[in-house]
């Protein structure tokens, strides 16, 4: 009987610590588009602003799915099986 009440407050108490993550990643990201809504004001030179733009872009992109669609959580395998599939689905572009 103890036994599966420590696994449930271990469980509920997991999912109280992603819960934070997920927040403190959202905040993170809405910085980081503040950030991107800046530069593009700014009287920087065209290639910087792309060059910025695109390395803000990719740093919120890599987040996202290693935190929401919770890679960081999943078997290494299948995290690789997902990266094959970008470099394939992005190699189709060209």
């Amino acid at each position: 009987m103890s036994d599966t009440a420590s696994v449930a407050s271990s469980e509920a108490h997991a999912h109280e610590g992603k819960f934070h993550l997920f927040v403190q990643l959202a905040m993170v990201l809405a910085v980081i588009t503040g950030l991107e809504l800046l530069v593009i004001y700014m009287p920087l030179a065209n290639w910087l602003i792309i060059t910025l733009l695109m390395t803000m872009s990719a740093v919120k992109f890599v987040a996202v799915i290693w935190i929401f669609m919770h890679l960081k959580w999943d078997k290494r395998f299948l995290t690789v099986l997902f990266f094959i599939g970008m470099v394939i689905g992005g190699g189709t572009l060209w």
